[in-house]
């Protein structure tokens, strides 16, 4: 069996190689802090990000790239969205074309609005090996303490889809295929704006009422988006659309969801990620959201408001009374088309 790097040790780094060790496979666990990496070889824990999961001696830390990459076959990315670019330049010339690249970051570049994938891509260029990428409803702290789970593998290629389908397949984590890499990458973005929107909604105090409402209407704004950047609308019926938004928008573990509860409770986003102490992806992936509604020209009033609130310092309720009171519509416009109305 080939072994396997795992670039990033943070939670779903570590989740995803105690996955891969408890397969049988030996593992290279990449991270940038050398205190944080002596104490995952001193303690078998990673302490900071996943504590109480202990990990098999299968799994071996590094801060060492080359060390990392040496003769593996599958190399996992993950590490934050805007840091992929810096980590891609950092590993083109340790990569080669027969290695397979499994991208679990989600987001969308902020400068470039192009999708993890394509950041790949762009940087490794001529060495750029097979490319997938893992998505779907997956907290890591839940991953790591064997809870069942499942996900979605896209990917240009179905042999490389299929293939890391068998890699990470267990008894508790279930891996589904989908050719469509573009709606899976944007689903898994821009949940984490929605996340926050529902957060925010649930720190000022709101209920389920407004939760599903937030969740209903947002999915339907990341699906009309997702078919303008070239996705098939079904994805965002799927693992990568609303089973994503339901975790996300729902659960303790969504550091999302945590810090739009914290923005709705009267605090600046500021103190609230520093609170926090790890990434926010959402933060970004509003500002993404809201360049590539203006971009297409598709209406996205969620991610407009949350924009405000984030970035512009509109009070929260005044953001859920604009989107309340906006022009009346029908719910699905398609379905009104045929009906005739």
């Amino acid at each position: 069996m080939k072994d396997i790097a795992v670039l990033g040790a943070g939670s779903w780094g570590t989740a995803l190689a105690l996955l891969l060790a408890k397969k049988g496979f030996q593992v290279h666990l990449w991270g940038r802090d050398p205190e944080k990496i002596e104490v995952i070889n001193r303690t078998r824990e990673n302490l900071h990000y996943l504590p109480g999961v202990i990990l098999p001696n299968e799994i071996t830390a590094t801060t060492d790239l080359e060390e990392a990459l040496i003769a593996k076959k599958y190399v996992v990315l993950s590490v934050p969205s805007d840091k992929i670019r810096n980590l891609c330049c950092n590993i083109k010339g340790l990569i080669t074309k027969e290695m397979m690249i499994v991208n679990v970051a989600k987001g969308v570049e902020q400068e470039t609005l192009k999708r993890m994938s394509e950041v790949i891509e762009e940087e490794l260029q001529e060495k750029a090996p097979l490319i997938t990428v893992l998505s779907g409803p997956s907290h890591a702290e839940e991953v790591g303490r064997n809870i069942p789970t499942t996900v979605v593998i896209g990917s240009k290629s179905r042999q490389a889809a299929e293939e890391i389908q068998d890699l990470f397949m267990s008894p508790k984590f279930r891996v589904y295929t989908n050719p469509d890499l573009v709606g899976i990458e944007i689903g898994a973005a821009l949940k984490n704006v929605i996340a926050l929107g529902t957060g925010i909604a649930d720190g000022i105090g709101y209920g389920d009422n407004t939760k599903a409402a937030l969740m209903t209407r947002g999915v339907k704004e990341i699906a009309r988006l997702g078919v303008a950047v070239g996705a098939n609308p079904l994805t965002f019926a799927g693992l990568t659309g609303i089973g994503d938004l339901i975790v996300t928008c729902t659960s303790m573990h969504s550091r999302n969801r945590r810090a739009g509860m914290q923005i709705g409770k009267g605090e600046s986003l500021q103190q609230v990620l520093a609170k926090i102490g790890m990434v926010v992806e959402g933060v970004t992936a509003t500002k993404a959201g809201c360049a590539l509604s203006e971009k297409y020209q598709v209406p996205m009033p969620i991610c407009k408001e949350t924009y405000e609130v984030l970035f512009k310092g509109k009070d929260p309720r005044e953001a859920v009374v604009d989107l309340m009171m906006r022009q009346k519509t029908h719910e699905v416009e398609e379905v009104a088309r045929q009906a005739e109305w």
